[in-house]
């Protein structure tokens, strides 16, 4: 099986009613790109025009290895289009607010599995069938984890302990698997010359690390002045992804204890395997279309009578922590979000197709069609359709 054999083989399209109005102060704009993340992308663009953080907002995160259109805005925004290296920047016009997740209706996507045998095909067909009955958990998928450093370590766990030296470490020196070479060389003067900032000032090429660097050579010992220094996008990634590993288990552990073993069917994701289920009775699909699973954060209020509050609590008990120690003391601009995620996925006009695959000989491919609530992951639906029985 391939996945992504080709960025066309995931497209993903932004669906909004945004629409430019003619006035306002915000620029809006349609972002095409291909091979690129969203915060690489983001910082692109802010280079080529010289644009502070502040000034542009976006909707939502999307997958590097595809094909995807989304929108952002950018205050006082040039009125024009950019081209960068993959990147297709369209200006549309004026609206009067910033753009944010809210502006999101839903997400469609195309999305092609390659080099099936028969055999593969008629399962994941037969399993699309469980998912238009049952939907699959709405789990958050390994996109969401991007950052998490060597042996599955948080950086947002360590900025909770207060260990904002290994933090700062762990976020600018770890290594990552689609680092480019200039990145894994910065990367290795960082993990070789930590703590001489001023060796490394001079080696360090201009950019982000090295203000950091910068900061630190003025400012000996602030790791907590350095971490709020961090790019805002980085930040948000770092919290998230702690904060939705621990939802991933919280649902993990909902659906262990709703479900008979027979109803479900594990899958691999990045931080280890997951139940997803099948075959759900009537009473489980009424008490999965209401369920809304709460996100850790000190910010959170649940009544202890609440059946949630014990999975919260459970959960965090497994990382030696309380929900009020969920929050990053000192940093103002780090705070984890407040809200409620649906604990069901159910993908709206679900299409499949079957043939013969052009890229590998002998073999045959699915293509899929299908619309997704903001914030679910089409990678989901094909890790279900290709698991194992």
């Amino acid at each position: 099986m391939k996945v992504k054999q080709q960025p066309e083989d995931f497209q993903v399209e932004e669906l909004t009613d945004v629409a430019p109005t003619g006035q306002g102060v915000f620029a809006l704009y349609r972002l095409e790109k291909r091979g690129w993340s969203t915060p690489d992308t983001l910082a692109a663009i802010r280079r080529r025009w010289k644009v502070e953080p502040r000034r542009l907002s976006y909707g939502g995160l999307k997958d590097r290895h595809a094909v995807t259109g989304q929108y952002l805005t950018i205050f006082h925004g040039p009125r024009r289009n950019l081209q960068h290296h993959g990147i297709t920047l369209e200006y549309l016009g004026q609206v009067p607010r910033p753009y944010d997740s809210s502006d999101i209706r839903a997400n469609r996507f195309r999305l092609t599995v390659r080099s099936l045998t028969a055999e593969q095909v008629t399962r994941a067909l037969r399993a699309l069938d469980a998912v238009r009955a049952d939907g699959v958990p709405n789990y958050f998928d390994d996109q969401r984890f991007g950052s998490v450093g060597p042996g599955e370590e948080f950086i947002a766990r360590l900025l909770v302990l207060g260990r904002f030296e290994e933090a700062l470490r762990l976020a600018l020196a770890a290594p990552y698997e689609h680092d480019r070479a200039p990145q894994k060389q910065e990367k290795a003067l960082l993990r070789g010359h930590w703590g001489d900032w001023a060796a490394l000032k001079d080696q360090l090429p201009r950019g982000h690390a090295r203000s950091l660097v910068d900061y630190l050579l003025h400012h000996p010992g602030d790791f907590r002045g350095a971490v709020a220094r961090l790019r805002p996008e980085l930040r948000g990634l770092y919290l998230s992804a702690y904060q939705s590993s621990l939802w991933n288990r919280m649902l993990a552990r909902w659906a262990e204890r709703h479900c008979r073993p027979e109803q479900l069917v594990p899958i691999e994701t990045k931080l280890g395997a997951v139940p997803m289920w099948q075959g759900l009775d009537e009473e489980q699909r009424r008490e999965l279309a209401g369920l809304m699973l709460p996100l850790p954060s000190a910010r959170l209020k649940i009544d202890p009578a609440d059946p949630r509050a014990a999975l919260v609590q459970s959960v965090l008990a497994d990382e030696g922590l309380e929900l009020k120690q969920m929050q990053v003391k000192g940093v103002r601009e780090l705070f984890f979000s407040k809200g409620e995620r649906p604990a069901l996925c159910l993908p709206a006009n679900l299409e499949a197709a079957s043939a013969a695959d052009e890229l590998n000989a002998g073999r045959e491919k699915v293509t899929l069609g299908f619309e997704l609530p903001r914030g679910s992951y089409a990678t989901l639906i094909i890790k279900r359709i290709t698991a194992e029985e």
